[in-house]
């Protein structure tokens, strides 16, 4: 292998932004991984299952190689969620809005996160995907009236919170979620952890 080769790897290694795509069973994580391969990755739509354990994909964008972790969400492996926290970059969690009984569980799973965010990180991104509002009835008011409670309650947490309404079927409200993912404090590893040591 050649030298430039190894420092090539190394530079595309340093601009690797981790994604970890967390939400209750049946809300669509694994649907929107889905639409993000075909779209990114020109890969065929697929018939979705329930995820036990984990997936991780890689996938280019903007100079960067996203790595999207879809963790499956069912209450037996919720809490072994917290041995995926390190080195996060960005929490995607997905809420299922035509699922109005389990809203309050749902959030109440993010706001038990949120409490290991020494774990989690506390640079880490957390972007709110309200998905299946094409089977919500009057989604568009929905989806305001979710966005600005989960905005108002976890601004009481000092956490900074990205909300949008999707639908992971089609791809609507998906279409800058790569460019949200890797935008903003997605920054070069190298340099954040070069960064850190001079302060250090």
């Amino acid at each position: 292998m050649g030298l430039l080769t190894i420092i090539k790897k190394q530079k595309l290694k340093d601009k690797e932004c981790r994604c970890l795509v967390l939400g209750l069973d049946n809300s669509g994580k694994s649907t929107v991984v889905d639409w993000v391969l075909s779209v990114y990755k020109n890969q065929d739509r697929r018939t979705i299952t329930p995820t036990v354990g984990f997936q991780i994909h890689t996938v280019p964008f903007a100079n960067h190689n996203v790595q999207l972790w879809d963790i499956g969400g069912q209450s037996t492996l919720r809490p072994y969620w917290d041995n995926y926290f390190d080195k996060t970059d960005v929490l995607l969690w997905v809420m299922d809005t035509a699922a109005a009984s389990r809203m309050d569980e749902s959030v109440q799973e993010l706001k038990t996160i949120l409490r290991n965010r020494d774990r989690l990180g506390y640079n880490c991104r957390i972007i709110v995907l309200l998905n299946k509002k094409d089977l919500v009835e009057g989604a568009d008011k929905v989806t305001q009236t979710l966005q600005s409670d989960l905005e108002r309650l976890l601004q009481l947490e000092n956490v900074p919170i990205e909300t949008r309404a999707s639908n992971a079927l089609t791809g609507e409200g998906l279409e800058t979620l790569m460019a949200s993912i890797v935008g903003g404090k997605c920054v070069d590893r190298g340099v954040r952890e070069s960064t850190i040591k001079s302060i250090s």
